[in-house]
């Protein structure tokens, strides 16, 4: 890995667009179902925690997939794969989720949530080494 001036540039930048990105799918997935949803949501006193931190771990762990397998140079690995989806994806936010769900709920989020994950990966890495041939 590159550890320059400029390697610690493309982290940082890639850091910065993955942790808009990541808000941005919280909160396109909280409108997205709110809206979908309607009343009956509100019912339930909102959209369930972790619907959008769930989507952005799957869609970040499959880019991660792709990317180990496609990247071109190391910079774009740090640019993306360190940086954007580093920050794009969250463990802290992940944990916080599955506290705030209670102990059944909150298992089953870290279940769906791993298993999810993973298939992800490797689908990532399967349509990524299938470009690669």
């Amino acid at each position: 890995m590159e550890r320059t001036p400029y390697g610690f540039l493309l982290v940082a930048a890639g850091g910065f667009l993955g942790a808009v990105a990541r808000h941005a799918v919280d909160v396109g997935v909280d409108g997205a179902l709110a809206a979908a949803s309607g009343s009956r949501l509100a019912l339930l006193g909102g959209v369930p925690a972790g619907v959008g931190t769930l989507t952005a771990n799957v869609a970040g762990s499959f880019a991660l997939g792709v990317l180990l397998t496609c990247a071109s140079s190391d910079r774009l690995r740090l640019l993306v794969g360190t940086g954007a989806l580093s920050s794009f994806t969250t463990y802290s936010t992940f944990v916080a989720d599955a506290v705030a769900l209670g102990t059944v709920a909150g298992a089953g989020y870290v279940a769906v949530s791993y298993v999810t994950g993973f298939a992800a990966a490797a689908l990532g890495l399967a349509i990524g080494g299938s470009y690669r041939r």
